[in-house]
C-alpha cells in the first residue's frame, strides 16, 4: 500500500521507506535527500563517529513535527546498528552505535536528524579520547565574538600541550575539540575542561563564564565543559541538525574562521558540493596529534 511518500528504495543495503517524505520543508528536503547527505559525507564522518555509543534527535514525520531523544537501543533496532552495555549504565539498557555507512542510512531511516556521540570508543568505554569546549554564545553577542574566543582558546590548548580543532556546531556556537590518548577517566578530562573554562573567565569575567546561569550570560560566552561527561554529548561532526536551514556541524580550518565567514551557510544542500570540489580535511591530523591530558 503507498503511503504518498514515494515505494521503498534501497541504499547501502537498507531498506528506506517514505523516501520522499520532507524531513525540512523549508528546503524541500526528503529522506532520500538526508540518506544522499550522508553517503557523500561519509569518508569523512564515519572514522569520526563509528564505533562510539551514541545519543540520538529522532524526527519521524519532520523537523517541524514532535521530536525526541533516544539514548538507548529498545525494541526494533535495525539489524545494521550496533549495541553495548556500558559499564555504570547497565541498568538504563543497551546504547546503539554506527559501525558503516548503513549504520548512518538506518538512521535515516529512523527519522534522526541529530547524532550525538560520546567521547570515547565502545572497546574503551572508561577512557575519553578527546576533550571538547562547546563555546555558546549570550543574547546580544555576535558570531565574530565566538570566533574570536575559539582562538583564544586555541592558544591556550596550545600553551599547555593540546591540539584543538575547530567545527561548527548547526548553530551560534563553536565547538572545539582536542585529541587526547586514553589515559584518563571521565572525571580527569572533565575536571581538566572546567579548570581550563575557569582560567579563562577569571581573566576575562566579562567576557566568559563557566556557570550554566541563564541570567548571566547575556553579553557573554558560556564554556560548556560539561560537555565532557559521558551523558552529555555533543553534535557528531557532519551531523545534520533538527532546525530551520537544514544546517550541519561541520569541521573547518581554523584559517577559515575569519571575518564574513557564516556558518549558517553550511547545510545538508552545500557541503557534499563542498567536498566534492576537494576541499582539504581540517581534521586529516587528529589521529596523530593524540597528547596525555596535561596538568593544569
Amino acid at each position: 500500500m503507498s503511503t504518498g511518500d514515494g515505494e521503498p528504495i534501497e541504499i547501502a543495503g537498507v531498506r528506506l521507506s517514505s523516501p520522499d517524505k520532507v524531513l525540512y520543508p523549508e528546503q524541500d528536503i526528503t529522506k532520500r535527500d538526508l540518506a544522499e547527505y550522508y553517503v557523500a559525507v561519509a569518508d569523512r564522518m564515519l572514522p569520526l563517529v563509528a564505533e562510539r555509543p551514541i545519543t540520538l534527535v529522532r524526527c519521524p514525520t519532520g523537523r517541524e513535527k514532535k521530536c525526541f531523544y533516544q539514548r538507548h537501543a529498545g525494541a526494533g533496532v535495525p539489524e545494521q546498528l550496533g549495541q553495548i552495555e556500558i559499564q555504570g549504565f547497565e541498568a538504563s539498557g543497551a546504547y546503539l552505535f554506527i559501525r558503516d555507512l548503513g549504520g548512518l542510512i538506518a538512521l535515516v531511516q529512523m527519522g534522526v536528524l541529530e547524532i550525538h556521540p560520546w567521547n570515547v570508543r565502545v572497546d574503551r568505554t572508561d577512557r575519553p579520547d578527546q576533550v571538547i569546549f562547546d563555546l555558546d554564545p549570550g543574547e546580544g553577542l555576535a558570531f565574530a565574538e565566538v570566533a574570536s574566543a575559539a582562538h583564544d582558546i586555541r592558544a591556550k590548548l596550545n600553551e599547555v600541550g593540546l591540539c584543538g580543532f575547530l567545527k561548527t556546531t548547526g548553530g551560534k556556537g563553536l565547538h572545539i575539540v582536542a585529541p587526547i590518548r586514553r589515559e584518563h577517566d571521565w572525571a580527569e578530562v572533565k575536571r581538566f575542561a572546567k579548570q581550563l573554562g575557569d582560567r579563562l573567565s577569571k581573566a576575562e569575567p566579562d567576557r566568559f563564564l563557566t556557570r550554566q546561569s541563564k541570567a548571566e550570560r547575556r553579553g557573554r560566552i558560556f564554556i560548556d565543559y560539561l560537555r565532557n561527561d559521558p551523558t552529555s554529548t555533543a553534535v557528531a561532526p557532519f551531523s545534520t541538525r533538527s532546525r530551520p536551514g537544514a544546517p550541519v556541524s561541520l569541521p573547518i580550518s581554523w584559517d577559515e574562521l575569519r571575518p564574513g565567514f557564516d556558518p549558517g551557510a553550511l547545510t545538508v544542500k552545500t557541503v557534499p558540493g563542498r567536498l566534492a570540489k576537494g576541499a582539504a580535511d581540517p581534521w586529516a591530523e587528529m589521529e596523530t596529534l593524540r597528547r596525555p591530558l596535561p596538568g593544569l
